[in-house]
């Protein structure tokens, strides 16, 4: 089953609905990386036992997630300080 191309895509696409519905960039890295994966399966450029399939998913998400924080960016000091009211 995991040999399969479209069973990489559809958990990538699965993964980007749980994305829409939790935001906050944790999915989306996976998501990415199953559709990587299913993409490099369905060219034939990787195939074969199920290990190798996970290592090239793994090494995919991390360098999806490690791109999109670059991208996204690190969320620093989230608390905002309001200088002035809006009743002044």
């Amino acid at each position: 089953m995991w040999n399969v191309w479209w069973v990489w895509i559809v958990a990538g696409f699965a993964l980007g609905v749980l994305e829409v519905l939790a935001p906050g960039y944790i999915f989306l890295g996976f998501a990415i990386g199953a559709v990587v994966t299913g993409v490099l399966v369905g060219l034939g450029v990787i195939g074969g036992a199920l290990p190798a399939l996970l290592l090239v998913f793994a090494v995919a998400s991390v360098g999806a997630w490690l791109v999109l924080r670059a991208t996204m960016g690190v969320r620093e000091g989230q608390v905002k300080v309001w200088d002035k009211d809006i009743n002044d």
